[in-house]
């Protein structure tokens, strides 16, 4: 069994490497990625945003896609890697910024954004409810966490974890788990984060919006005045 800075220090490896062909036609299991924009930017259109954060960004192709879409918001992206930030910062975004840190030591301030994104960088975590309670500590209170990765049924997330995900880390790949939707909405819980949608979708994928709630939110949902 490895330990989480084993398992970070595999994922820095593996991303180093594929920084170069991350956002080109030859990124292979990489492409994955572009399954989760459509869901990201379908929230992201539901209410107005200013601050956002991208964990796990890897080169930024997400928040190139929304900058394009409105250059005005503050973007952020954190990456543990720091060669994905280094392409990401070759791009030459103004107002972008970009950060090396760990997605489960969040190091920015409490309530800085409005939103966090995480797309197919979850199960590389070790500490996944250090995530979830980070994100809970970052986001204002309203702010919503949209997060994509792996799920699948309990038997296909046996072999992924048992089988899959170890042989993968013996060709340095830094996965670590990946998650039913009764232990994503347990991290939830855990942190405070109220869950507004949580669905598996196709291709493996899990479709997470979770949010930080306003302070005097009634449980059923309405506020004080």
């Amino acid at each position: 069994m490895r330990t989480a800075e084993e398992y970070k220090e595999l994922t820095i490896n593996e991303f180093s490497k594929a920084a170069d062909i991350y956002e080109n036609g030859d990124a292979g299991i990489y492409e994955i990625c572009k399954y989760d924009y459509p869901y990201i930017a379908e929230e992201l259109d539901k209410e107005d945003y200013h601050d956002l954060l991208d964990c796990g960004c890897g080169t930024g192709p997400m928040i190139s896609l929304l900058y394009e879409k409105n250059p005005t918001k503050n973007y952020t992206g954190l990456d543990i890697t720091p060669k994905m930030i280094e392409m990401g910062k070759a791009k030459n975004l103004a107002g972008v910024k970009w950060v090396v840190g760990d997605c489960e030591n969040l190091p920015f301030d409490d309530n800085s954004f409005d939103v966090i994104i995480c797309s197919n960088s979850f199960h590389h975590y070790p500490n996944p409810q250090r995530f979830f309670d980070g994100a809970k500590r970052v986001l204002r209170p309203g702010g919503r966490l949209i997060l994509q990765d792996y799920t699948a049924s309990s038997i296909i997330l046996w072999f992924m974890n048992h089988t899959e995900m170890p042989l993968s880390n013996l060709i340095g790949h830094g996965d670590v788990a990946a998650y039913s939707l009764d232990e994503i909405r347990g991290f939830c819980d855990c942190s405070g984060l109220k869950i507004e949608k949580l669905e598996a979708c196709k291709k493996f994928r899990m479709h997470l919006v979770a949010r930080k709630e306003k302070e005097g939110a009634l449980g059923d949902g309405y506020f004080k005045a």
